[in-house]
């Protein structure tokens, strides 16, 4: 089964003014759909070919680096988008609490987070993740993620921020800690909180 660039659930523009709106066409519509193609590419007439992407990170060692970049690349970043919606969603419920017991409140949290991404040398992600029922932070380099058999810290991811310079530099340049404290303005917290139900 090939993979296929899932489509936005907004506009380009939606995201506006933290994240602009060239930075997303060229983000979704050129290092997305590149990323899809390379792994389809690299699948073709393997048995990799009829996995999900969720049971290829699972076992992301037995495969070359072609299918470990695009296939961390094309999950990681169906899962941005999702995460992302207009204006941002309110945090609450179960999530809410998870997040003040371990983080201490959302402020927590984000300090975490903008101190995994920033931190992060060259490219990569920060992430919040559920392991053993508990929520974790960490970042992974390159296309990496914490489904990957090779992740230090695993987990199922239910937030990830993209740190790779094509994410923010149109706009941000080299202020990456910028761009990650504007980029919570946007978060879906709604999916994220249904991510973390799923994941629990």
């Amino acid at each position: 089964m090939a993979h296929t660039l899932p489509t936005l659930p907004y506009g380009h523009d939606a995201l506006e003014p933290h994240i602009d709106t060239l930075t997303m066409q060229i983000h979704h519509g050129k290092h997305h759909q590149a990323y899809v193609d390379n792994l389809n590419k690299a699948l073709a007439g393997t048995e990799g070919e009829n996995k999900s992407l969720e049971e290829l990170m699972a076992s992301i060692s037995a495969y070359p680096p072609a299918v470990r970049n695009n296939g961390g690349g094309h999950y990681n970043h169906s899962l941005f988008w999702s995460v992302l919606t207009p204006g941002g969603s309110p945090l609450n419920g179960d999530l809410e609490a998870a997040i003040n017991e371990i983080f201490g409140s959302l402020d927590g949290l984000k300090e975490k987070m903008n101190t995994a991404g920033t931190t992060r040398f060259g490219s990569g992600w920060a992430w919040l993740s559920v392991s053993e029922g508990k929520l974790v932070v960490s970042s992974t380099p390159n296309q990496d993620n914490p489904l990957m058999d090779i992740a230090e810290v695993k987990g199922t991811p239910i937030l990830g921020i993209d740190v790779w310079e094509h994410a923010y530099y149109l706009k941000y340049q080299n202020k990456r800690p910028d761009y990650m404290v504007a980029i919570w303005n946007v978060v879906n917290w709604a999916e994220v909180a249904k991510r973390y139900q799923a994941a629990l």
